[in-house]
């Protein structure tokens, strides 16, 4: 690939928002197809289940964490300047901001990339959150809830470089990095395979991985080709979906870049799957819905994303990818506020109601699925 061609006839913003699109659309198509959905995983884990959902989700993120570490171990990726590295992060706003984030994602039953994919697939009620969840963003990224974001940012602070990185405070490296995602991976396939998973939620899963991982080589290469300063960066749907807000809403100024690109790929690549697999559906608020709930929870999701510095994907995948120390306080925030939330709001009737995973005497290696309801 010649990119610096590439950048010198069509600039650096036009090439970060194609880079952007190329991924997002192999996100939303991926992402759809498997049903990746990091609320649905934090449910099954919290009621002691080993479903699907959470295999998938595992999958996903020790793929990112595999080639991601491998890009690293090969000299084809170079994360130090990454703001999730390079920049003073905030353990308290990473801490707090994926408790928060975790109760808004399972009261909206679904993190900020689902919002985005379910929207594409005909689901109204994941459209709205995910207004409500942009406005919110961005008035926690410089509207009326900014100063709460940063005081409680202030409380502890992190200094930028090694005591950022997870894996610098083990005495660890990339290659470690690349060993520990290996061992999950080889455990998601493991649990995939004994749960006779279809050909989609094997592809699916992998390629939602690997999409974070592409985000991040695409952005490095634009960087390492051009004479003008670039940050490098990855998947997450705060900034950009705060982004495409004000640009709708104002006339447009600032360049394309890479978040503006991604949004657009994922909306298209989610819907491209749900008409391959007749997913599409036209749903609103009907009976049993709580329209209250979901903007609540669309606005704790899209407080905590800003004050975490990134969603489920944002700061989960992408950051917990590279090792970042905020990430992976704000990925375990996150599974704990799910938690916590669906045993108080949801508990009782999800247990009641969910499918429980049994083995087909017929087949060993396939899974039926008792009756219930299944909501991810």
């Amino acid at each position: 690939m010649n990119w610096s061609n590439w950048i010198e006839q069509w600039g650096e913003p036009t090439v970060m928002a194609l880079g952007g699109l190329v991924a997002g659309l192999g996100f939303g198509f991926f992402a759809q197809r498997s049903r990746f959905c990091l609320r649905a995983a934090v449910i099954e884990f919290w009621h002691g289940r080993f479903g699907e959902k959470l295999a998938v989700w595992l999958l996903a993120f020790s793929a990112a964490v595999v080639v991601v570490q491998w890009l690293i171990v090969s000299g084809g990726l170079n994360i130090s300047t990454a703001r999730q590295i390079s920049a003073t992060g905030s353990l308290s706003g990473a801490l707090v901001g994926g408790l928060v984030f975790g109760v808004g994602m399972v009261m909206t039953r679904g993190c900020a990339s689902r919002l985005l994919v379910l929207s594409a697939n005909g689901n109204l009620r994941a459209l709205l959150s995910g207004l409500v969840f942009a406005v919110t963003a961005q008035a926690s990224l410089a509207g009326a809830l900014a100063p709460l974001r940063l005081e409680i940012s202030s409380w502890w602070l992190v200094d930028g470089g090694p005591a950022r990185n997870l894996l610098s405070h083990l005495g660890a490296g990339p290659m470690d990095g690349l060993v520990f995602g290996a061992v999950w991976l080889v455990t998601a396939l493991f649990f995939a395979y004994y749960s006779g998973w279809s050909f989609w939620k094997w592809v699916g899963g992998l390629g939602t991985g690997l999409m974070v991982a592409l985000a991040w080589w695409i952005t490095y290469q634009v960087m390492s080709h051009s004479f003008e300063p670039i940050q490098i960066q990855g998947l997450t749907f705060s900034g950009p979906s705060s982004e495409w807000l004000m640009r709708v809403l104002s006339e447009p100024e600032e360049p394309w870049t890479f978040g503006l690109g991604l949004m657009p790929g994922v909306f298209i690549g989610s819907l491209v799957g749900a008409l391959v697999g007749r997913d599409w559906k036209l749903e609103g608020f009907g009976p049993g819905y709580s329209m209250p709930r979901y903007i609540l929870g669309a606005m704790f999701m899209g407080f905590g994303s800003m004050l975490a510095g990134g969603c489920a994907v944002g700061a989960g995948m992408t950051g917990g990818a590279v090792f970042a120390l905020t990430a992976w306080v704000t990925l375990g925030g996150m599974w704990v506020g799910g938690g916590l939330t669906d045993r108080l709001l949801d508990g009782g009737a999800a247990r009641a109601a969910a499918p429980v995973p049994v083995l087909s005497p017929q087949a060993p290696n396939t899974v039926q699925v008792s009756p219930g309801n299944n909501p991810a």
